[in-house]
């Protein structure tokens, strides 16, 4: 029978409408849980729904370094270093990219004369970019800048102090980012923000059931996750990620997220359940490429670039992910895995709202699966399945 919940399809945008009529939550068993189905044919290619996350936020390492051109990996010594590269700025608020499609082709190939053809494909509108006033976070548009802090931003604002290592929050971000190296799969931000968005809100019980339509584990399962974000080394300093947590953002609506076990089993929600997102004004410029309506000579031509701009970025920069951040979505997060999914995730609007489309035609009453792999790793092979439909 149909899950009975808090409305599942209320952060859908666009497609609404249809996504209620189209699909249902069941209950499928207890070790699945939650699942997604078809009420009605889907057809191949079709988008299913388009989702808005409850909350997302960018990967510390990545907002940290994202104007300073560089990149972090590991040494021959097992260090971490800084490395020339690039990390593309994306807002703070949806992780829209803001840079242009060229300037990241620049910096992901080290080529600072690289030139894009058909530069009228990039959409980024660098002239509608806004500043918070008070930390100089940047924002895709007057939009994002006043999203944020209508639901989050005016707790998490840090004004003047943005830059003061003393600051309960930097002290957050910096003890997150000693234990959780890149490339990240999650971040304390995202929980920070969870937080946060409960203690500016006028109905906070709304907010708190919401987040707590997402899947829980049991205590050995949330030790597990732990460990796999962590690892090894760093497994015990979740403890004074709790602490420093608590210091920074305790709210008494959600006294139960700041003991040991809830601190636990907020980790382990967000690392069930946090989706990476992945936006890139190149990637978007790709798709747009591959739209167009060529002459065959110019299509070859065209390929011919791209396919050398990918290798040229694995040169420079090794494989090309385009991960920005992470969010949870209430819908998705009802979609199970499946090693040949009927369905996929993208983000192909290049922020953070989530399409999950039909890979297949699907009967009513079939279960729609997707791939736990990251979407964000399947950009190239995106790329290479259209030429191969095109031939």
């Amino acid at each position: 029978m149909a899950a009975s919940m808090c409305d599942v399809f209320s952060f859908c945008v666009g497609v609404a409408g249809r996504a209620r009529v189209a699909v249902e939550v069941r209950f499928v068993s207890s070790a699945k849980g939650k699942g997604l189905f078809a009420t009605q044919p889907i057809q191949k290619g079709e988008t299913i729904f388009i989702e808005r996350p409850l909350v997302a936020a960018q990967f510390l390492w990545n907002a940290l370094y994202r104007y300073r051109g560089e990149h972090i990996s590991p040494t021959p010594e097992g260090c971490w270093a800084q490395q020339p590269l690039r990390m593309e700025e994306t807002c703070d608020h949806c992780l829209r990219a803001l840079e242009k499609a060229e300037e990241n082709a620049q910096r992901l190939t080290g080529k600072p004369g690289q030139v894009l053809p058909h530069p009228e494909l990039c959409t980024v509108r660098k002239d509608l970019h806004q500043n918070c006033p008070h930390c100089q976070v940047t924002y895709c548009s007057t939009e994002c800048l006043l999203a944020a802090a209508e639901q989050y931003h005016r707790v998490l604002c840090p004004g003047p102090s943005q830059d003061d290592p003393l600051h309960p929050l930097n002290k957050l971000q910096e003890a997150w980012r000693s234990v959780h190296y890149p490339p990240e799969t999650a971040s304390i931000m995202l929980m920070a923000r969870m937080v946060a968005t409960v203690k500016q809100a006028k109905d906070k019980d709304r907010w708190i059931r919401l987040f707590s339509q997402f899947c829980n584990k049991t205590a050995n399962e949330e030790e597990e996750i732990v460990h796999k974000l962590l690892g090894d080394k760093f497994k015990g300093q979740l403890e004074l990620l709790r602490r420093l947590f608590t210091e920074a953002l305790y709210e008494e609506a959600l006294s139960q997220w700041f003991t040991p076990d809830g601190f636990r089993s907020l980790f382990a929600l967000v690392g069930t359940n946090g989706q990476g997102i992945g936006t890139s004004s190149l990637s978007q410029w790709v798709h747009a490429c591959d739209a167009l309506e060529l002459k065959p000579q110019d299509r070859e031509q065209l390929d011919a670039f791209i396919d050398q701009l990918y290798k040229d970025i694995e040169t420079a920069t090794g494989e090309f992910l385009n991960c920005e951040g992470s969010g949870l979505f209430v819908l998705q997060s009802c979609c199970n895995h499946s090693c040949v999914p009927n369905a996929e995730t993208s983000f192909p609007e290049n922020n953070f709202l989530l399409h999950v489309t039909a890979l297949e035609d699907i009967k009513p009453g079939e279960e729609i699966c997707i791939s736990y792999l990251d979407c964000c790793q399947r950009e190239r092979s995106r790329h290479s399945r259209h030429k191969i439909l095109r031939g």
